[in-house]
Parts: structure tokens; sequence; C-alpha cells
């Protein structure tokens, strides 16, 4: 399944970026002036990070979203420039001795083009594409931040649950997939070898009728699924988005369960990174998803941390409704607040029950830190000043990686979450917050209110107080520890609260 939408995302990006960069290339052979903006343009695009790329895509109208859609317009911008700057390099490659000759026999500028410069470029044509096609296999394990699917699901989750076998399956398999297109469009690369006999012509032309037909079918497809889910959105239907880490994921399948128990159609956008679960709700693309007080309090509306769990809400909530047209549920019952995590052993080896026990150490050990804590307010910056931190390293690394890293030694701290399955799983100590540095997290899920539902409200209102930080552990446990699937471990969590 994943493998099957990791191909069609390649190869349906790259038929679209042929079709679209193969005649701007041609263009661009004919209009100098045009040659320097486009190729420029092309270039910026590949150098937008594919996250930020994803971010700025979700709110724009008919193009942007969750899932597929959006991917495969970034895969596109992505896979432009090879095709593009091949075709150009490739057609002015040809010898002008060869032009002039078919101009002098009488040949049109059409003629020559088709007859003479396209399979003379051809090989160089289909390099740009095999270099596109590679990229695109690369960056397609990306798409799975945005719910798009594909290999990237394998790599993220085994991240997650530090699964080695999880990160190689995906890997791997991207990897081969990688080899083989590789290998196949270079047989292509040799049959559009031109050989003189006037082959390459009529293989061009199949080539291209191929690829329209397949973006013709692509986009009929399309249609008929966004045609399908505006009709369904109107009726009985609820969107569930969730953040990239198991916690979330969780919370997200415990509504989803909830509102399927009770005849309500919901649809799966889980393991979004970053910031995209926000911008997909403010957008419309999603309806509801987890969140954490102390998170849009400081993250999202950029206050200064206040240590008082109710004051949080209140404004959160608040503010949330007036600003975005939000509502925030009740709490869910615990807390997930930034842990600062050690090894077992040197816990106990140290007696570090406190992170100012850990603080004389601090100029010795190198620290683990995920990006989100680096940047924000609440974060790093304002942590290390309070406790008066000065570490040998700082290390900013995805969080998945910061518990590997720990366990193995690479680093002697990190800044994890406190409801964290892998705490128990790799023999991890969480240090006390004894100045009281960090705000409260407390869980909640934020919905938007044209979504809000009597159902929807019913649901929401039976999961306040419903989930103890110990069951929220256990949970996260059973997931990440036992390599349980998630489905399976709310199922069994819902029975029991029956």
């Amino acid at each position: 399944m994943l493998i099957r939408q990791h191909i069609v995302l390649v190869f349906a990006s790259i038929a679209i970026a042929v079709v679209i960069g193969m005649p701007t290339g041609i263009l661009l052979t004919r209009y100098r002036s045009l040659r320097s903006p486009v190729l420029g343009l092309a270039n910026i695009m590949q150098t937008i990070p594919s996250l930020a790329l994803f971010g700025f895509l979700i709110p724009l109208p008919f193009i942007g979203g969750i899932g597929a859609r959006t991917a495969l317009v970034a895969l596109v911008l992505y896979s432009l420039l090879p095709i593009i700057r091949n075709t150009v390099t490739g057609v002015l490659g040809v010898e002008p001795s060869v032009r002039e000759a078919a101009v002098a026999m009488g040949m049109t500028d059409g003629q020559v083009l088709r007859q003479v410069e396209l399979p003379l470029a051809m090989g160089v044509i289909v390099t740009g594409i095999r270099v596109a096609t590679v990229i695109a296999v690369g960056v397609t394990t990306i798409a799975a931040a945005v719910g798009a699917g594909g290999l990237g699901v394998y790599i993220f989750r085994g991240l997650r649950q530090y699964d080695n076998n999880l990160l190689l399956s995906g890997a791997l398999a991207a990897a081969l997939l990688a080899l083989v297109a590789d290998f196949l469009l270079g047989l292509l690369e040799q049959r559009f070898s031109f050989d003189g006999k006037g082959e390459g012509v009529s293989a061009i032309q199949r080539l291209l009728l191929v690829l329209i037909g397949i973006v013709f079918v692509l986009g009929v497809v399309a249609s008929f699924r966004s045609a399908k889910t505006e009709t369904t959105t109107q009726g009985n239907r609820v969107v569930i988005a969730s953040k990239d880490f198991t916690e979330s994921i969780i919370l997200a399948e415990i509504a989803a369960q909830l509102l399927e128990a009770r005849g309500v159609s919901v649809e799966r956008q889980f393991e979004l990174g970053g910031n995209l679960p926000h911008e997909a709700l403010l957008s419309g693309k999603v309806d509801l998803y987890p969140e954490y007080t102390g998170t849009a309090y400081a993250a999202i509306l950029h206050h200064t941390p206040i240590s008082n769990p109710r004051q949080v809400y209140e404004q959160v909530k608040q503010e949330y409704a007036t600003q975005f047209g939000l509502d925030i549920s009740p709490p869910l019952g615990f807390e997930n607040t930034f842990a600062m995590l050690v090894r077992g052993e040197d816990a106990r080896r140290l007696k570090l029950k406190t992170i100012s026990d850990a603080t004389p150490y601090a100029p010795g050990w190198r620290a683990g830190m995920g990006q989100d804590f680096m940047s924000r307010a609440d974060g790093f910056p304002g942590f290390s000043k309070a406790y008066g931190l000065k570490f040998r390293e700082v290390r900013e690394m995805d969080l998945s990686l910061t518990y590997i890293a720990l366990a193995s030694k690479q680093v002697d701290l990190i800044a994890g979450n406190s409801t964290e399955g892998r705490i128990a799983t790799l023999d991890l100590v969480q240090l006390e917050d004894d100045r009281r540095y960090f705000p409260p997290y407390e869980a909640v899920y934020v919905v938007r209110k044209a979504a809000l539902t009597p159902t929807l409200s019913e649901v929401l209102s039976k999961l306040s107080n419903a989930i103890t930080t110990d069951e929220m552990r256990k949970l996260n446990y059973e997931v990440d520890g036992n390599k349980r699937d998630v489905k399976e471990v709310v199922r069994e969590w819902a029975a029991r609260r029956r």
C-alpha cells in the first residue's frame, strides 16, 4: 500500500513536470530574454525546504490542503528545474551547422524542432528526467508529513518507536525504488539516442501521448475524489488530524473511534509535521486535532510563559475563539510537559533527581534538543538561563532522534516529553523541574467552531478528565515499546472505559 502510494506520487509528479517542463524549455530556447528569470525561479523552488513549502501550500485554495494533492504540487515544483534546464541545454547543444542545413532544405522552424532538434536533444532531456525522478523518490519520503502516505511513513514511525526494522523498510525500499527508476530511465535514454533513422521522432511522440494520457486520467480521478470529498463534507463527516508523534496520533485515534461508534464518518489525516495541523485547521482542511495548552499559549499565541494552569487554559480558549474562530475542549486529564531526561545509569550513579542537581555536570555534557524546543519562547534559551546551564555542546536535532542519541550515549541530556513511552523502554530518568520553569501543558482538542456538532460536543465532553498521566504513558509504551498498532491499543482502552 505505502509502496504503491510512493510510486504513484513519484511518477504522477514526473509526468506532470515533463508535460510542463519540456514545452517551457523549448520556449526558452526561442525567447532568450525569458531564460534567466524562468531558470532562476525554478532554482529558487528547488532550494526551498520541503516542510516549509508544504506549510506554504496548505492554506492555498484548490492546489493546497492535506494529503496527496499538496505533495504532488510540491514534487512537481521540485522536478521542474532539471527537466527545463536539460531541455534548454539539449536543444541549444545541437550543432548550428545541422540546424542551418535543415533550414537550407526548406524546413520550417516547427519542422526543424520536431525532426532535427528534439531527436538530437532527447538523450540530454531524458537525463534531466532521470535526475528529477531520483530527486522525487527522495523528497516523496517527506510527503508523509502532510498525510500523503508513501514510504516516509515507515521512516517517521521507525524514528518515533526506535524501530530499526521500520527505518530500514522505508529507507531501503526508497533506495531500491530510486535505483530501479534510474536504471529503467537509463534504458530509455539509450533508446532515445538518435540513430539517424528517424526513429527518435515517433518515440518522442508516443512518449508525450502516454504522458498526456496519464496526466488526463490523474486529473479526472483527482476531480472525482475532490467532488466526492466535498459532497461528503456536507454530511456527517469529521476530518481529524494529528501531529507526527505517537501521543498525538493516539489522542486523535481516540476521538476518531468514539465518533465512529456514534455513526460519524471520520477521515484521518495523521502524522502531520511541524505546525501543519494548526495551519490546516485554520484553512478548513481539518476539523480537529490534539494540542497542549502551553504550546498554544507560548508557541501559537506568543505569550510569555506562566505557571497557572487555569489561567493558561482560559486565556487560550478565549483568544483562540476571538482570533481564529476555534474552540478548545475541556482538558483531557493529563499534562505532557517538557521532560529533562538523562540515562538511568547516570541518574543513579550521580544521584540526580532535579534539574538543579545536573547543573554542575552540564559543562562536560552534550545536550540534544528538538528543533521545536530550541526555537520557542518557553524553550531552550529561557530554560538554560533559568537554571544557569552551560553545556559543552548543544545539538539541535529531530525530537525522535534525541531519545536514540541519549540511549546510545551520543548526548547526555535531552528535552523530551513527560508522557513518552520510551522513557521506560530505554531506562531514562526525568529530572524534576524544581524551579518550575515550564508552563502547564494540559492536553486538549482544538476544533473548528463550524464543525462543532452535538455529537462531537458529546464526545469531547466525555473525554474531559478521562485520561490520567499514567494511562497516557502506558498507551505510549504499548505503541512505542511493544510495537502494537495504534488502533488496537485505542480499541482496548475504549473497551475498558465502557
